[in-house]
Parts: C-alpha cells; structure tokens; sequence
C-alpha cells in the first residue's frame, strides 16, 4: 500500500513541486499510513475524533475524514444483506464500478457499522445517525437509505431498474419512510424507521375496495383529468396497479419487488404511452384526491398517506 501511494505521488509531480528525494517520500507516506492507522478506531466513533487531544487536525479536515461515500459502489449494494457473503462478493463490485478494493472494503464496513448502531433505535433514522456520527443532514439521509434498502431488501439490481441512480432510490426512501413510518403519524412513539410498520402494510389491504367495489370503480373513472383521448392509456389499468402495489406489500417477496412492480406497471407503460413526467404528476395528483368525493369510502387518510410516497417515488423515477 505504501508502495503503491509513492509511486501514485511520483506521477502527480510532488518531487519537482516540493524540490525533495524519494528516500524523503518514502518516509513521509510511511508516516501518514502510521498515523492513519492511529487514527482509524477513531473514525469509528466521530464524537471520539473530535474530543481526542493527540492528533492536531482541523476541524474542516476531520469533517473531511468522515464524510464521503462512493455512490456507485452504494447503488450497488443497496437492497443486500450486509453481511459476510455480500463482502465476498466486492472484489465483482470493484471491477464493475471502478473503486478500489480496499476502497471498497472500508465503506462496506462503514456501512454495516451504521447499520448496526441504529438498527435498534427508536425515531427517525437520519436524525439518530446524524448525531452518532456527526455527518451533516444529506449525507445522514443517504445513509439512512443504506440501511433502510437493507432492512427491507428491496430488489435493486433487476435490468428494467438499472436506469435509476442511487440518488433516485435515497429519495424513494426518503419519501417512504416519512410518509410511511410510525413517526410519520405519532413522532413521540416512533418505532425505528428502518422498517416498514407491518399495522401500516396490513391496513392498505383495505383500499383494494377503490378497484373491488363496482360503484366505486366507476365513480373514481369518471373523474375528470383522468385520462382522455390524447391519453389513451386507460386509468382504471393504472389504478388498478396502484391500488395492488400496495395491497401486495404485506408479503416480504412484493415488498422486495415494490421498485419492480412501479416501473413494469406504472412507469413502462406511461412511457409507451408518451406522457410527460407532467401528465404523470396532473394524473396522481388528481387520482389522490378524487376518492374524498365517493360516498362509502372510509379510508381517505390511509389512501393519502400511500400516496403521498408513491407519487414523490413515481415523479424522481419518470426519467430515462
């Protein structure tokens, strides 16, 4: 390793920028991995790297020290189990997305240390790991999305899925889980966020009744906007994959197929259909809103609540 950062060094010039001998190079990158391997256990408590006197680190470089990830390299575990057998498999990763294997297997350390820290905790799941370890609030969130995709074990990695980014899925889980989580309803007494609240995925069994009751199916279909002849692609089809999404979802394989089921039955077939990604919103926006005007349907807020994340899901994923 020492090895290989001199010679990394030699090529970007430091000799002649810095008038020194190799001999001095050698030692100074010596010196750095020594102190780096000081300083690592202390990396793995942030609060601990700011309270320690032995090291004279700003702070601008200590946030440095503990705040970066590779994208790629997340987007490629997200929706795995963060275990021994998904850490054999880096040195496949490292080639594909072109960080190193060292690199690689730090984060993915990084990674199942934060999981580990929070998976038992209660309240949001950003916040906790905010202040575990020190991160600033967009990087807490993207780490929250770690953990929360390896939580519920999403499938990611299917071909129809692989135009969407890791950004893409961290704003998913973002939505998900501030729409979706206990706190979401009753801040005080949040369960963790990381999981998906079975009482929640149980009680959208109920809204199947919008696409199972005859009178309602046809009053939610002539609502207008929902549709028309410059759009053939029929609502009652898209509502009906709406509704099942997550009538389905008190399954652990249709959880894990969630981000499937949207593209195959949602995405693909807007797309076919040429809509705009503001077709879509004026759609979901008028789809979400229309059953607060049929009589007999009682589960206005529940229908809400889904489709308050569908919708951010469908309109961050309506891209190419």
């Amino acid at each position: 390793a020492v090895a290989e950062a001199v010679a990394r060094r030699l090529r970007g010039g430091v000799l002649e920028r810095e008038g020194t001998s190799v001999a001095v190079l050698q030692s100074d990158t010596r010196d750095h991995y020594r102190t780096f391997q000081m300083l690592e256990r202390l990396l793995h408590a942030p609060p601990r790297l700011l309270q320690q006197l032995l090291f004279q680190i700003p702070p601008e470089r200590q946030a440095l020290l503990v705040q970066r990830f590779d994208e790629a390299l997340a987007r490629e575990l997200l929706g795995k189990k963060l275990s021994k057998g998904t850490k054999k498999e880096l040195d496949e990763v490292s080639a594909r997305t072109g960080v190193g294997i060292r690199s690689c297997r730090r984060q993915f350390d990084n990674f199942k240390r934060v999981f580990k820290a929070v998976e038992e905790l209660r309240g949001p799941l950003a916040e906790n790991i905010q202040q575990l370890f020190l991160l600033p609030p967009p990087l807490a969130r993207d780490y929250a999305a770690i953990v929360f995709f390896a939580n519920s074990r999403f499938e990611t990695g299917k071909r129809r899925l692989q135009f969407l980014s890791f950004a893409d899925f961290a704003a998913c889980a973002q939505s998900m889980m501030g729409h979706w989580s206990q706190g979401a309803l009753a801040p005080e007494a949040a369960e963790p966020d990381g999981d998906l609240p079975k009482s929640f995925l149980q009680d959208l069994k109920e809204l199947k009744v919008l696409v199972t009751d005859k009178d309602l199916l046809d009053q939610h279909k002539r609502v207008p906007g929902l549709g028309g002849p410059q759009h053939p692609l029929s609502p009652q089809a898209l509502s009906r994959a709406l509704v099942n999404v997550g009538g389905k979802l008190t399954h652990a394989r249709d959880v894990r197929d969630f981000f499937v089921d949207l593209v195959e039955k949602v995405i693909e077939p807007c797309r076919s259909d040429k809509w705009s990604p503001g077709d879509l919103r004026l759609f979901l926006t008028q789809y979400t809103a229309a059953p607060r005007n049929l009589p007999g349907f009682r589960h206005q807020a529940l229908w809400e609540r889904y489709m308050a994340a569908i919708t951010a899901c469908l309109l961050r994923m309506y891209h190419d």
